[in-house]
């Protein structure tokens, strides 16, 4: 590799949004994240439902659709 030209590589402070901190390695000195493996619903098991019940309502009424129940 070239001396000089590669930026200096180092321990890093990560602080998530849930209030989680871990150090990894980068180029900067602190990360901030917005979702971790802490809070990410991929690994905690829990995962959010978006309700889309009230788009669906929406568009029958806008185009007149009535259901048969």
């Amino acid at each position: 590799m070239k001396e000089g030209i590669h930026p200096d590589y180092s321990e890093a402070v990560v602080k998530c949004a849930c209030g989680e901190t871990f150090t990894t390695g980068s180029t900067k000195k602190s990360l901030h994240v917005e979702i971790c493996s802490k809070c990410h619903p991929f690994y905690t098991g829990r995962q959010k439902l978006v309700d889309t019940g009230g788009r669906v309502d929406k568009f029958k009424k806008k185009y007149g659709i009535v259901d048969n129940e």
